[in-house]
């Protein structure tokens, strides 16, 4: 996903808070970090970041590991960007 469909998702649902996370392998055999979100409403979606996106999220909500994004709000993916 890139950084404007990001930013564009993320004020689209600026109540969304990250569910879980996890590492997984792309199509292409690349690793991706897949989020899953639960909306304001309930609504659970699932959203595969590119390594370099994956680690601005990690780094902006202070944590070392992907399990840890657990609880923090989606938007802050935003910040720094």
């Amino acid at each position: 996903m890139s950084g404007a469909a990001l930013q564009r998702a993320a004020v689209a649902d600026a109540e969304a808070i990250i569910e879980s996370a996890v590492v997984s392998a792309a199509h292409d055999g690349e690793a991706e970090l897949v989020v899953t979100l639960r909306h304001a409403n309930g609504a659970l979606e699932t959203v595969a970041l590119e390594p370099d996106i994956a680690f601005h999220l990690m780094n902006i909500c202070g944590v070392g590991e992907a399990a840890a994004l657990a609880g923090h709000p989606w938007r802050r993916i935003l910040e720094g960007l």
